[in-house]
């Protein structure tokens, strides 16, 4: 049996999940996975896009037997021109009408900008930005119809601030909190919620991608679940915000009051001392 969990907003209506079917991108791991597990426990129909085949089919093996519902996984690079809208075209094929969004795939790059491969930064704007305009733009329709539609984009708290030696993820993070801003606006009368979710240093997979000899590293604020569950929070009010900043809310505080040279001058110098070798 399915078993079926409304998404409460605090002092409003329930959003029924029931007939739900959500699509995460990045689902294999981390902030994905921890949606994916905790839309499923609420009753939604998922479809997890990822490039990895081997996670996607044993989260969705697990998500299946653990709360019966139906998950569609897609093995897919999103990073490819049109992603969105080739996934939007396949779904419908399937007979999959999406009412739900949550933009989560993504991966950073640490270093000089002058010193990563440019072959790097082009995948990481293809991901980090091309994508989540595809998709939102693919999909946006078919949540605007929804009955409890929502879109969900996942930034960083990065994009607050430049961030030298992580130049170009900090930037792409910045243009998803815009844009998502602008969509909340747009959409504010109409629906869908959407909502752009801005993680601190969280305990998933990407330094390992980021900075794979460790360097940089800073200490894990958060759990995946942790970041999960303060976006249900959010979307659960009556009024929801465009936006949020989970576990490390000081950052945006600090680069709306100091000067920017101040905050990248700031940014850089604690970035040098990452970087610096222990020993």
């Amino acid at each position: 049996m399915k078993r079926r969990a409304p998404l409460r907003r605090g002092g409003g209506d329930p959003l029924d999940l029931s007939t739900a079917i959500v699509v995460v991108t990045g689902a294999s791991s981390g902030i994905g996975a921890a949606f994916a597990r905790a839309l499923a426990a609420r009753g939604a129909d998922l479809v997890l896009v990822a490039r990895r085949a081997d996670r996607l089919g044993a989260l969705a093996a697990d998500l299946r037997a653990a709360h019966g519902v139906a998950v569609t996984p897609v093995a897919r690079d999103l990073a490819a021109p049109d992603a969105g809208r080739a996934l939007h075209t396949d779904l419908a094929a399937r007979g999959l009408r999406v009412t739900g969004l949550v933009n989560n795939a993504g991966f950073g790059a640490s270093g000089l900008f002058t010193e990563q491969h440019p072959d790097r930064l082009q995948a990481m704007i293809a991901l980090d930005v091309a994508a989540v305009v595809d998709l939102s733009h693919a999909f946006l329709p078919d949540l605007t119809a929804a009955s409890g539609g929502f879109l969900v984009n996942v930034a960083s708290v990065l994009a607050y601030q430049p961030a030298p030696r992580m130049a170009v993820y900090a930037a792409a993070k910045a243009f998803v909190l815009s844009f998502t801003e602008a969509l909340w606006e747009e959409h504010r009368a109409t629906g869908p919620r959407v909502l752009c979710v801005s993680p601190s240093s969280t305990d998933t997979e990407f330094f390992d991608v980021a900075d794979p000899d460790g360097i940089s590293r800073r200490p894990r604020a958060a759990t995946p679940e942790r970041v999960v569950a303060a976006a249900f929070a959010t979307l659960e009010r009556r009024n929801p915000p465009p936006s949020i900043v989970t576990d490390d809310r000081f950052v945006p505080v600090l680069a709306r009051a100091l000067p920017r040279r101040a905050m990248v001058r700031a940014v850089g110098a604690v970035q040098r001392g990452l970087s610096r070798p222990r020993g």
